[in-house]
């Protein structure tokens, strides 16, 4: 009896896994990170704490677009492609899977954009571009499509069309050798300074005198390591 119900159960998460492979057609990996030699991990990218175990998928960072477009030859479908950002490189398998399921009251599709986090802490040397796709079959209920990411979120209120997010944040490209300023303490534009007002929230900072109570690992929130002139020394995601 127990061999009975455990085949069952197996064959449930076969197709379980099917269907999410389904949801994830047309993602495109985001770029993986280099090697490099002379450093624990040997990979050139990477910086930070290492040898954490990682979540194997989270939201990216942000998303930026959403496209809907409808299909004219039988059967009619409508592809929803968005695009995003992601922290660093060495995030791959975007995907957009629902964020809850049930037909909600407001009849927008309700998805979250997730990819595979990076196995290493890696250097804040930009923002990666990423984009996924999803599939809705015709004579669906829904109207309009919302994309969740883990900074940002971003509505299409009719279906088909289109819909964009300016990204503003500070993505520590050119931090390291620059000044930090908390909130208020320097003007917009200040020359080789990073103001706390243009970095992604959630950011940490890490000075000579502080100890790191805890090993959290999240590769959205950035770290900003500063000698005793407040000079940033090293910026990377966790």
């Amino acid at each position: 009896m127990q061999r009975k119900i455990f085949g069952v159960v197996v064959a449930v998460l076969f197709q379980a896994g099917i269907v999410t492979s389904a949801l994830a057609q047309g993602a495109q990996p985001a770029n993986q990170g280099g090697g490099g030699e002379g450093y624990v991990g040997a990979d050139q990218d990477a910086a930070g704490p290492s040898g954490a175990n990682r979540p194997l998928e989270m939201p990216i960072l942000y998303v930026t677009g959403v496209e809907v477009l409808r299909t004219t030859m039988d059967p009619k479908v409508d592809v929803i492609h968005v695009t995003g950002l992601v922290s660093s490189v060495g995030w791959s398998a975007p995907q957009l899977v629902p964020f809850f399921y049930g037909k909600p009251t407001d009849d927008v599709l309700d998805l979250q954009f997730l990819a595979t986090s990076p196995q290493q802490s890696q250097k804040a040397e930009g923002f990666v571009p990423v984009n996924a796709m999803f599939t809705l079959e015709g004579g669906h209920p829904y109207k309009g499509v919302r994309v969740r990411a883990a900074a940002n979120a971003l509505s299409l209120k009719q279906l088909p069309g289109t819909a964009h997010a300016e990204i503003k944040a500070d993505d520590c490209k050119q931090c390291m050798g620059k000044k930090f300023a908390e909130k208020g303490k320097a003007p917009a534009g200040s020359a080789n300074v990073v103001r706390e007002e243009d970095l992604p929230r959630g950011f940490r900072t890490i000075v000579p005198t502080h100890g790191v109570a805890g090993i959290v690992h999240n590769p959205n929130r950035i770290n900003l390591v500063l000698d005793e002139n407040n000079t940033i020394v090293m910026a990377f995601w966790e």
